[in-house]
């Protein structure tokens, strides 16, 4: 357990490689809509590329999160790392509630603000990010769940909002033209009602976000009905006559069990630790579970406690 085996080193370049694609992708899609955004006299991109730019920050929090991740266990931590990209995750998820409550700030103010009309230019940038981040989206979303990565999960999910963003951001830029062109002064506000709306579905997406990371950092353990197929796999070991408990503690990525298996009494110390050596072959044959913690106990024991 103390070093890396190589579904793990794969697995580390993988979300390492995603995080790197948001990092670069963001950078190019906020200086883009902001140079647009400005030229083109469109609030809606401009913001649009501020939250692009918070994406780079989430980006780069997922980054280290992995990094710290994949750090062998040691005296301080002996479960290990796996956590850290829990707490990127949090970190991402609060990120992310803050840009919403901005977003829905900023739309609020522009109804009380003189209404200024976009030029096409702003419609080609924001179709553009729309495309774009939706494929950023679907592959972080692929990997996160391929590699079980919670931070690269919220992060992915941090670039769907930008997508309703954009979205809005494009609702809102065309109706303000049309109503330009068609005289309709009340349309120029749609921009600044389709960003509000958004703006509650991107405070949503980060509450349920950051709820889900912080559930999983509280010493978290899967519940029965998905171990149910480990403790039958330890009851098959032969020598084992029942499982008094099973816990396979969530640490980020991967998982520790701790197993009390109960033994013939009469049976010597070495027989036991190798009915204890068996039960905990059997079980890491799951790649993710990343190490076993076998306690024997004399069969009975437990009921009697």
């Amino acid at each position: 357990m103390q070093h890396m085996n190589s579904s793990d080193i794969q697995r580390y370049k993988k979300v390492r490689f995603g995080a790197w694609i948001g990092i670069i992708g963001n950078i190019v899609l906020a200086v883009m809509k902001g140079i647009v955004g400005v030229t083109a006299n469109s609030r809606a991109l401009v913001a649009d590329a501020v939250h692009s730019a918070s994406d780079v920050i989430g980006s780069v929090a997922v980054l280290i999160g992995v990094r710290a991740a994949k750090l062998p266990p040691d005296e301080d931590h002996p479960y290990g790392h796996g956590k850290a990209e829990t707490v990127t995750a949090i970190i991402v998820a609060v990120l992310l509630f803050i840009v919403g409550f901005e977003l829905a700030l900023n739309a609020g103010q522009s109804f009380f603000e003189p209404v200024r009309v976009p030029g096409t230019a702003a419609i080609i940038a924001v179709l553009i990010s729309i495309v774009i981040k939706e494929l950023m989206f679907r592959y972080k979303i692929y990997l996160g769940k391929r590699y079980n990565s919670d931070a690269l999960i919220t992060d992915a999910w941090h670039h769907r909002s930008d997508v309703f963003s954009s979205t809005a951001a494009l609702i809102g830029i065309s109706l303000s033209i049309l109503g330009s062109r068609m005289d309709i002064a009340w349309l120029a506000y749609m921009d600044s009602a389709a960003g509000f709306f958004v703006s509650l579905l991107v405070m949503r997406i980060g509450w349920k976000l950051g709820s889900e990371a912080i559930h999983n950092t509280l010493d978290h353990v899967m519940h029965k009905e998905d171990t149910a197929f480990l403790y039958r796999r330890a009851e098959a070991v032969e020598g084992v006559e029942a499982i008094d408990e099973l816990l396979a503690r969530e640490l980020g990525h991967y998982v520790i069990v701790d197993i009390k298996v109960a033994v013939d009494p009469h049976i010597t110390v070495e027989e036991g630790h190798q009915i204890g050596k068996q039960v905990k072959k059997a079980l890491m044959q799951e790649n993710y579970i990343k190490d076993v913690r076998v306690h024997i106990n004399p069969s009975g024991a437990e009921e009697e406690n």
